[in-house]
């Protein structure tokens, strides 16, 4: 059996993982009311690092209290929030682990009806497969300046938190999503019409965290396409993932867009969003992640050997049993 899951990965600014194996960021949902990390999200993160995976991702964490999708949602809003994430990191640095927080913004996907001010790019509700969201309101200029410093802030509490990376979720049908995708965003100005002018929120937003927090390294959590008729393409990701590298992203974390990401249900096995990934891999100095109900040894060496991308991230059979995942995956016979 190969060990390529093994091989070292040193990104442009010489962060190192030790292996190709990624936790994702997943909810937990074990935070409190106001965002903080609690007792069971620190025992969550222990178990978690113990899959072996050289890259524990932290779950998606609001940047603004309008911005949660869910009441229990980790936050990264507030200085209130640096005890509870430099504990995270620490306890994850302590076992030998890299790892990074994922920041986001719900937009007008507020699945839970908690924010109590819905905005996006254009006013236009978030098309969905499974239900009916709420009507945003369409963001003014000043809106985008602050959303742009809401992220850089919660970029800097990572920094100060100790984390080795800051992933800027743009997938999922999530507020950066919304600004990407023709679905959402018909604006006018300077950040609607082009691809270039969709992504503009996105590029300044990257251009002003390494800036603020050069330390860090970037991944963006893209859509390799929205899924969902006259939303993003390949071609329109390709160009896109080039733009987001020539400002300093140093991670291409690819899964789905606005089509949601669940697994299509015509199609069976692991890796349902490798193939969106692929095209991206080598194309760019980025390293790639692919992701997608993965979690054999055997689907893992062979993707990463045909280096159909360049990290293997395992979701779900790492929340299923990290030490059982471990013991299957992570152990060099």
């Amino acid at each position: 059996m190969s060990t390529v899951r093994f091989t070292p990965l040193t990104l442009v600014n010489g962060l190192t993982l030790k292996n190709r194996v990624v936790v994702p960021p997943m909810a937990s949902q074990t935070a409190d009311n106001n965002g903080l990390a609690t007792e069971k999200t620190f025992s969550h993160y222990q178990g978690l690092a113990q899959s072996g995976a050289g890259l524990v991702m932290v779950e998606y964490s609001h940047v603004n209290l309008a911005g949660r999708s869910e009441a229990n949602q980790l936050g990264a809003h507030d200085d209130a929030c640096l005890p509870g994430l430099s504990q995270i990191a620490k306890l994850l640095h302590q076992m030998d682990v890299k790892t990074g927080l994922q920041i986001t913004h719900c937009g007008g996907k507020d699945s839970a009806a908690i924010s109590t001010d819905i905005m996006g790019p254009s006013g236009i509700v978030v098309p969905a497969y499974d239900r009916v969201l709420p009507t945003p309101r369409a963001m003014t200029l000043d809106d985008i300046a602050r959303w742009q410093q809401d992220f850089v802030n919660s970029a800097i509490r990572a920094d100060k938190a100790g984390f080795d990376l800051v992933e800027i979720h743009c997938a999922h049908g999530y507020g950066i999503n919304q600004w990407l995708s023709p679905l959402t965003n018909q604006r006018t100005d300077q950040y609607g019409g082009s691809v270039k002018n969709r992504a503009r929120i996105l590029l300044e937003m990257v251009s002003q965290i390494k800036q603020a927090a050069p330390r860090l390294a970037i991944m963006t959590r893209i859509p390799g396409q929205d899924g969902y008729p006259g939303g993003l393409s390949h071609s329109d990701m390709g160009q896109v993932s080039q733009w987001l590298v020539d400002v300093g992203v140093e991670i291409l974390n690819v899964s789905s867009g606005i089509g949601g990401w669940n697994r299509p249900k015509d199609i069976r096995g692991e890796g349902f969003l490798v193939a969106d990934a692929a095209p991206l891999t080598g194309k760019t100095a980025a390293a790639v992640i692919g992701v997608g109900g993965i979690e054999t040894l055997d689907y893992i060496e062979t993707i990463l050997t045909n280096k159909q991308v360049d990290l293997v991230a395992v979701g779900r059979a790492i929340l299923a049993g990290p030490t059982d995942f471990a013991t299957r995956v992570m152990v060099n016979n």
